[in-house]
């Protein structure tokens, strides 16, 4: 009982970091990346839908990227969802086929802008590992009285040490963005 619900958190826990690194990843590094667009929700006949389901996400150039819709009546719609997309700052183009959208050049104050904005969403991690966590130690709090307080001890010891490697690892990609911004 306890093995499970210590694998339902680690299993969990391990779904908060792959999203925080899939957060990351949406935050530009002055290269145009298919990633910053993907999760960009277009309105499309009244639905909000991924861009990556609507389009073809290729890199043109190292600050231009490419959108090919696979519908285009819905390229009217893409654009205005990356043009109302915070952050992003892109010049696009399109011609009626394709959106080029092109990423200008970063400066020193936006790179720090986009510094703090990883630094949230690493903190946004850190708190639903940490809710994980207090989710887990309540159930191995609930299974006291079938298993006994030493078990239960030992398997909060090890939820703590499984907490800690994630938010350590958080830490870990936190600080690889960091630098990856930062870089010139």
């Amino acid at each position: 009982m306890i093995t499970d619900v210590l694998s339902d958190a680690t299993a969990r826990m391990h779904k908060a970091l792959e999203a925080a690194k899939d957060d990351f990843a949406t935050v530009r590094t002055g290269r145009a990346n298919p990633q910053m667009f993907a999760k960009i929700l277009v309105n499309y006949y009244g639905t909000a839908t991924p861009l990556e389901q609507l389009a073809s996400l290729q890199n043109q150039e190292a600050r231009t990227l490419l959108i090919g819709p696979y519908d285009k009546g819905a390229l009217r719609d893409i654009e205005q969802a990356i043009r109302d997309t915070p952050n992003l700052a892109a010049n696009l183009g399109n011609d009626g086929n394709v959106i080029r959208a092109t990423l200008p050049e970063l400066t020193a104050d936006r790179r720090k802008e986009y510094v703090k904005i990883v630094r949230t969403k690493a903190e946004d991690a850190k708190v639903s590992v940490r809710n994980l966590r207090r989710k887990a130690k309540d159930e191995l709090d609930a299974l006291k009285s079938e298993v006994g307080d030493d078990d239960v001890a030992r398997g909060e010891k090890e939820l703590e040490q499984i907490t800690k490697t994630h938010v350590d690892a958080i830490d870990d990609a936190l600080k690889r963005k960091e630098a990856e911004l930062l870089e010139i």
